[in-house]
């Protein structure tokens, strides 16, 4: 392929990047009262929240209702569709609907305002269109700004879904803080996967089945060595006479000090007042520390204030599945 039609697949790509960006932007600026009206009546449901649209509406629909029961907000997507052949049975007094259509004039989507109404349920509608069937049907209606599709032919629906979406997260999060949320709420509806594994607790990941190699300040440095070996993590704690933590050496400060080796102790050694952490702390806490601090290993105090070493923890410890 030619370097002349390699650039303009680039620049094609571009384009469309730089308009869905202008978007959002134009998107930002125009939030107003009906969002946060929004996000109270989301908060203040005492169901659910279902989420409905059709085509590629319907595609960002299910991502929105993923997103706001994962930071809170129980969700779930209804089909409109299938809607109309028994799944309304689904909705129910007391939950919130929120539509997606960019034109408001889904035809599919009556049914299911229908017995919202019927049922009293509020309805959020999310469209292009301010004056449509959908807006005018609405409580509450977050109008998408006038943006051109970015498909070159102005059809395949692009800078509107990304509107949506974006509509969306902005929906969940500030749904999410209003409750305020909390990260321990987050870990349990994430269990699995990277995010599950960074919202653990050190608690849950620190083994505990070995000492901890800790020596006095007054410990020569070949019974440093040798505590330092027994761990396998290259490091040794050094205590004061109440067990708390007053230093760290690591094998660094071994070889710095090879020259001392055979008449220094462990407290000219060793790191005064070294970094740790607590065990109430998360795995993602533990490796920005270490990241912060350019150092593998951390000792583990068992609760804030305190100096007593309870667990000790390498960076390899802390890699997903290790």
């Amino acid at each position: 392929m030619e370097t002349s039609s390699v650039q303009t697949i680039i620049d094609h790509g571009a384009e469309v990047i730089r308009a869905e960006a202008a978007a959002l932007t134009l998107l930002a600026r125009e939030l107003g009262r009906d969002f946060s009206a929004a996000v109270d009546l989301l908060v203040g449901a005492p169901g659910r929240i279902i989420l409905a649209g059709m085509g590629k509406s319907g595609h960002i629909a299910r991502k929105i209702a993923a997103t706001l029961s994962a930071t809170g907000s129980a969700a779930y997507y209804l089909h409109p569709g299938e809607a109309s052949h028994g799944d309304l049975g689904m909705m129910r007094s007391g939950d919130v609907l929120l539509v997606l259509s960019n034109s408001g004039e889904t035809p599919e989507v009556v049914a299911v305002l229908t017995h919202a109404q019927r049922l009293a349920v509020p309805v959020i509608a999310m469209t292009a269109g301010a004056s449509s069937m959908l807006a005018r049907k609405a409580s509450i209606t977050l109008v998408l700004p006038a943006c051109g599709e970015a498909c070159p032919e102005g059809v395949a629906p692009t800078t509107s879904t990304t509107m949506m979406l974006a509509l969306g997260d902005a929906l969940a999060v500030a749904a999410m803080r209003k409750r305020g949320t909390s990260r321990n709420e987050l870990a349990h509806w994430h269990p699995g996967g990277r995010i599950g594994w960074g919202l653990q607790t050190l608690d849950a990941l620190v083994r505990r089945t070995e000492p901890l190699p800790l020596v006095r300040a007054t410990a020569c440095a070949r019974d440093v060595v040798l505590e330092m070996t027994s761990c396998g993590k290259g490091v040794a704690g050094v205590v004061d006479a109440a067990g708390d933590l007053i230093g760290v050496i690591t094998d660094g400060d071994l070889r710095r000090a090879f020259d001392r080796m055979l008449l220094a102790v462990a407290g000219e050694l060793m790191t005064r007042d070294p970094v740790t952490i607590t065990r109430d702390a998360t795995v993602d806490e533990a490796i920005a520390r270490m990241q912060e601090n350019k150092i593998t290993v951390l000792f583990v105090m068992e609760k804030a204030g305190s100096r007593r070493p309870w667990g000790l923890l390498h960076i390899h410890d802390l890699r997903l599945g290790a």
